[in-house]
């Protein structure tokens, strides 16, 4: 019986996915695709979605893909050594998973040209490093609106993790929809400076 080469399928994934992998490896080897999350996977927030897009890559995939995770790794020099790691273990495709893991990932990238990054919610891409983020600003729009119709007050109280481009971003669109359905009403920010608090 012959085997059928699995690259097709891989390709179709990473297009699925927005990306492109080096496919390298023989067909009989599963594509090694590891997670470097910035919280514990059970935080039913941004860890936990991820880990489920990994859960679901593993159940579509099957023994087509073998993947790993390193979940509370903060954002450094440690993300930096975790990354590293994951590359010199032989992996093909790494997800970096928080904002504060992008000039981490484009270092250890320049390193290992034959891997394949994904990072979420940054800004900075090279030839083997992409970026991926949701659209997150569309459902504070709408936030913003409902905000808009319950005030009494003009006051929208607003708990924000880090003034980083898509946290901010998902703000503005709070008060774009509060300016058009409310207008005078105003945002008081607090930030705690924590991803998971």
């Amino acid at each position: 019986m012959q085997k059928k080469s699995k690259k097709p399928l891989l390709r179709a994934l990473a297009a699925a996915l927005g990306f492109s992998v080096t496919l390298g490896a023989s067909a009989a080897d599963p594509l090694k695709v590891g997670f470097v999350y910035i919280g514990p996977i059970g935080d039913h927030g941004w860890t936990y979605q991820h880990e489920q897009g990994r859960q679901a890559v593993i159940k579509e995939l099957g023994d087509k893909v073998e993947t790993s995770y390193v979940e509370n790794v903060p954002e450094g020099a440690d993300a930096e050594r975790v990354i590293r790691n994951m590359a010199k273990g032989g992996f093909d495709l790494i997800f970096t998973t928080s904002f504060g893991y992008m000039n981490p990932t484009l270092k250890v990238a320049k390193q290992f040209p034959n891997v394949t990054f994904e990072h979420a919610t940054g800004y900075k891409q090279d030839k083997n490093t992409a970026t991926y983020l949701s659209r997150s600003y569309e459902g504070r729009y709408v936030g913003g609106f409902l905000a808009a119709k319950m005030t009494k007050t003009k006051k929208i109280g607003y708990v924000a993790s880090f003034p980083i481009p898509e946290v901010i971003r998902d703000i503005n669109a709070i008060q774009l929809a509060l300016d058009k359905y409310n207008p005078g009403s105003e945002i008081k920010v607090v930030w705690v400076n924590s991803w998971f608090d």
